[in-house]
């Protein structure tokens, strides 16, 4: 769960209180009567009008991402709830950039396809199902008026809330929900669609100060939700556009790649390269330049990660130059430029996308897809049987379109995915709804869980004895997380200082100390280890092997009668990923 600053601390675009907002679309509420041919402007949006918000939308939520990241209810460096928004808005708008239709149900159209396949974690599928309903209710209308908008809002509510298995209020469910509640009330007032922005705008900020008390765990951490945040900021953007404010990042590229879209010309499409940055020892990467300076090289860049390691995707013409500049930032890793227009049938929609693809693996009938990040973690998934690995986890969760191009990658009659992360899952399971071939998922949430499914992978089994099986081996890892804690917080009755150590079982918050090695054998104990006969542990890049093995020798002699292996997992942020059995 992610979440936003405690209510008496103010951010940079955050109002200290209800009654002093300042967002653009409260000054425009107080703006004189408009003239007669500004005022049609505001009864009615078109698609034009509406591509314009959809990129003041984008600009501010990524001129923000930094901020919303921060909200996280776990002090854990994965608080990557605005980056997942962020790339979800950045495809929708990368769909319309090119777009110069008139017509708003068609924009919403593409808008709702380039948010589903770039959507990322669970923010951002959460945030593509609501275009998506919105889409549906706007569908085939050549303009929109406040009533219409009113009724989207309310589709995309009922759509947002049937794709959570369990919604929990409090969450940025709650808040879309209340911003339909405040578009139905100002449209029964005005039907002055700026005032109907304003109003929702307004109506979002107090429903995110709201969210502490509708869920213990944001209100324990002193925090308020990070995706109902997200989705004010977006809705703030839009209400800048509308009164001249400055959104913070004023060129976003015009004519971005669209995903399906047709050859690009005589250039064809170019190369996709992607790689990991490593930091050099006792120096640091400063992402936001990175990003400056991979969106300048081409279409789709993609930047994300932290001070040590940055993972860079970009489409260009000559993979030689963001080659190059990585390399003089620091050590480049996982390395992959691919020939585009070779494989050009992988991007065409429809019956077209099946007519081609790319053989390079034998045909199997079943696959398994994992998801992993860290060179070690990688070679261990391979190792127990995935065909292929998307790189991602903490921080850099991968996209509906990036497993649907390892989904075709596999080259298999069925797959089964592997999400690994407890934010990714959401994403497998769209994926596997849109993939063409049959695509199913094992709700795996942690590396271990994921090892130990896929370990369980009988290739004489059909699809569903698989699943059975993977499920079952999975359920029974008990898993532990060791790392730094990202900033002060008390959560699940632990405290913990920023900058110290700290353990998690199962994604909650167990320990926090000073000692490694205390931290390790505490955490273990209060894992139940005793219980069980296998701990397996994969040691992280910032980890040096020599304590890795030390801790593990600690532990050999605590638990004698158990299995404990150590494996490298090269794995950034967390120290020790540890596997109970």
């Amino acid at each position: 769960m992610s979440g936003t600053p405690p209510h008496n601390e103010q951010r940079p675009s955050e109002p200290a209180t209800t009654s002093a907002t300042t967002s653009a679309t409260q000054q425009a509420a107080s703006a004189p009567a408009a003239s007669r041919e500004k005022r049609q402007y505001h009864l009615t949006i078109d698609g034009r009008r509406f591509k314009q918000l959809v990129r003041a939308g984008y600009q501010w939520l990524r001129a923000q991402e930094a901020i919303v990241n921060s909200y996280n209810v776990y002090p854990v460096p994965d608080g990557d709830t605005g980056t997942n928004m962020m790339h979800t808005m950045r495809s929708a708008w990368e769909s319309i950039a090119s777009m110069e239709d008139r017509n708003i149900g068609a924009v919403a159209k593409a808008v709702s396809y380039g948010a589903l396949r770039g959507s990322r974690g669970n923010s951002g599928i959460i945030l593509s199902q609501i275009w998506r309903g919105f889409a549906r209710s706007v569908d085939h209308k050549d303009v929109c008026d406040a009533q219409d908008i009113a009724l989207a809002l309310r589709e995309a509510v009922s759509t947002a809330y049937a794709g959570v298995n369990n919604p929990v209020e409090g969450t940025m469910l709650t808040v879309i929900r209340e911003i339909a509640d405040s578009a139905e009330q100002s449209v029964s007032r005005s039907h002055d669609l700026r005032e109907m922005l304003s109003a929702m705008t307004r109506a979002a900020h107090e429903s995110v100060q709201r969210t502490p008390t509708l869920l213990k765990i944001l209100k324990d951490a002193g925090v308020v939700d990070s995706g109902g945040y997200g989705l004010y900021v977006i809705l703030d953007g839009m209400g800048r556009l509308l009164n001249g404010l400055p959104l913070g990042e004023e060129h976003v590229t015009a004519g971005a790649a669209t995903i399906g879209a047709g050859p690009q010309a005589e250039e064809g499409y170019g190369y996709d390269v992607q790689y990991l940055i490593y930091a050099p020892a006792g120096q640091t990467l400063d992402v936001m330049q990175i990003r400056r300076d991979i969106e300048a090289m081409g279409d789709c860049p993609l930047v994300m990660g932290d001070e040590r390691m940055v993972k860079v995707h970009v489409h260009v013409a000559d993979p030689g130059v963001p080659l190059s500049y990585g390399a003089k930032l620091g050590s480049l890793r996982d390395v992959v430029v691919e020939d585009m227009q070779a494989q050009s049938e992988t991007f065409l929609p429809g019956a077209a996308r099946g007519a081609l693809q790319p053989q390079s693996l034998p045909a199997v009938e079943i696959a398994i897809v994992a998801v992993a990040s860290g060179e070690g973690l990688i070679r261990a998934f391979k190792d127990v049987g995935a065909r292929v690995v998307i790189p991602g986890g903490q921080t850099m969760n991968p996209s509906v379109d990036d497993f649907l191009k390892a989904i075709q990658q596999a080259n298999a009659r069925h797959v089964i995915l592997l999400p690994n992360n407890g934010n990714i899952i959401m994403t497998a399971q769209q994926a596997a709804q849109l993939s063409e071939v049959p695509a199913r998922v094992v709700n795996t949430r942690t590396i271990p869980q994921g090892i130990a499914a896929a370990i369980a992978f009988n290739f004489e089994r059909d699809v569903e004895g698989n699943l059975r099986l993977m499920t079952e081996a999975s359920r029974r890892v008990v898993t532990c997380e060791v790392t730094r804690a990202t900033r002060t917080v008390t959560v699940d009755g632990v405290s913990a200082k920023e900058g110290q150590l700290i353990g998690l079982i199962d994604d909650r918050l167990a320990l926090a100390g000073d000692h490694l090695d205390a931290l390790v054998s505490g955490l273990l104990e209060r894992a139940g280890a005793g219980q069980r006969e296998l701990i397996t542990f994969y040691h992280g890049k910032d980890l040096p092997r020599s304590q890795a093995e030390f801790i593990v020798d600690q532990t050999r002699q605590q638990y004698p009668d158990h299995v404990v292996d150590l494996y490298e997992g090269q794995q950034a942020h967390y120290y020790f990923i540890i596997g109970i059995e």
